[in-house]
């Protein structure tokens, strides 16, 4: 997100002459999904030895002072909360101890430094232990748990026919788990490594054929993954590598019964990574359930804030006043040649407010949960591309879409 992008959000009071109106959207929280699983009694079975510390530390972090370290975290806004013998924190790429193959991947993609969760999540994850990283969207967690999976990855055995993969990662949207994917490509691709991602609202037909050839890495969101587990298209054996992004929006979506019915049946000497925004008490229980002896670090606050790089505007208005408000806003926005990204409530505001916009003449797309993946994916290509720059989404935009120089305008669901 650009330093300069903005964030407007206009409240007004009771009255007609607005869009909408009516509940939230709900979410669907499968209930009934994972019924025909059974959590796998482990100690029934003779469990494989797998490695997972491949951490060998650089001799300029071993030299570094405890007060050099205490110096870099306060000014990375960096807080190791709790666990024992937790790794000093890399300073640059170079100490990471990656092998030349992901060198030379990372300094392709012009990065000039590693981010602060990077920092401190590399040497913990490639160490082999169990990580709770408390970080905002967008501070660079992805890589953070998707390269030391591919050094995991590669020092497994190979897949063998009907084996599933060794690394999962499950995420809350089918966005999350694109975006996901896509960096997990550019990594992985020099060492060969495979991944699919398995979603809903897409055609199972290629999913299941990823699955059945056989794939290191699936990332997933709990739905979907359950119903292939059911259906037997792929097992979760061979996984010793788990993931789980964006825990509290998953918990947030009703998806607890799922990823506990996914957890029950992967080993329990797996390691486990967990990445949140926040860390509300039924995260910390999930955490609790699910990590071993885990290290827990903070990229500032735990609270879910609003982002320090984006300026906040807030107008207040009444009903009545809110079209024209909308419309001088992106008069405004459009003479500086920006995309414009409005939140609403509910599906139906989306497309009314879209409908408004388009017979008035703006480029102006919407995005929800109700429209086909492929649409999803036509219209974020439109969006990114400047073809059609403005985008009403609901909440299923509201993370994991990684643009830069948006504007921003919520308009309150209680309001339209």
């Amino acid at each position: 997100m650009c330093a300069q992008s903005n964030h407007y959000s206009s409240y007004g009071g009771g009255g007609g002459g607005g869009w909408g109106g009516g509940n939230h959207d709900s979410y669907d929280k499968m209930g009934g999904l994972g019924g025909g699983l059974k959590t796998v009694d482990w100690a029934a079975h003779k469990m494989p030895v797998f490695e997972k510390n491949f951490y060998v530390e650089d001799k300029r972090v071993t030299a570094r002072s405890d007060r050099e370290i205490e110096e870099f975290r306060k000014e990375k806004e960096m807080k190791v909360v709790q666990g024992r013998g937790v790794p000093k924190p890399i300073t640059s790429f170079e100490e990471t101890g990656f092998p030349p193959y992901l060198l030379s991947t990372i300094r392709a993609q012009g990065f000039p430094a590693p981010t602060p969760i990077q920092c401190q999540a590399w040497p913990m994850a490639l160490s082999g232990r169990d990580v709770v990283a408390i970080a905002q969207t967008g501070s660079g967690k992805t890589i953070s748990f998707a390269l030391p999976a591919m050094l995991h990855i590669n020092a497994q055995p190979l897949l063998a026919p009907g084996d599933g993969p060794i690394a999962l990662i499950l995420a809350p949207t089918r966005e999350l788990a694109v975006q996901i994917q896509q960096e997990c490509t550019k990594f992985g691709s020099n060492s060969r490594i495979r991944n699919t991602a398995i979603y809903g609202g897409a055609p199972k037909g290629p999913q299941i054929r990823d699955l059945q050839k056989g794939v290191e890495i699936v990332i997933a969101t709990p739905g979907r993954l359950i119903d292939m587990l059911e259906t037997q298209k792929t097992n979760l054996r061979r996984v010793t590598y788990l993931v789980m992004d964006e825990a509290d929006r998953m918990l947030d979506m009703g998806f607890e019964p799922q990823i506990r019915k996914i957890v029950g049946q992967i080993r329990p000497d797996r390691q486990t990574l967990m990445f949140s925004a926040t860390w509300p008490r039924d995260v910390q229980r999930l955490a609790n359930d699910f990590l071993n002896d885990f290290i827990q670090v903070n990229i500032g606050s735990m609270e879910l804030t609003a982002n320090h790089n984006i300026k906040q505007l807030v107008e207040v208005c009444s009903d009545f006043e809110k079209r024209g408000k909308l419309i001088k806003h992106l008069d405004q926005i459009s003479a500086e040649n920006a995309k414009v990204l409005i939140f609403v409530g509910t599906k139906r505001v989306a497309d009314e407010i879209t409908k408004y916009l388009r017979q008035d003449g703006w480029p102006a797309l919407a995005i929800h949960g109700d429209k086909e993946q492929r649409e999803r994916d036509w219209v974020l290509g439109e969006f990114k591309a400047g073809r059609s720059p403005i985008l009403i989404a609901t909440d299923v935009a509201s993370r994991g879409l990684g643009m830069c120089c948006i504007t921003l305008l919520p308009l309150p669901q209680l309001l339209w």
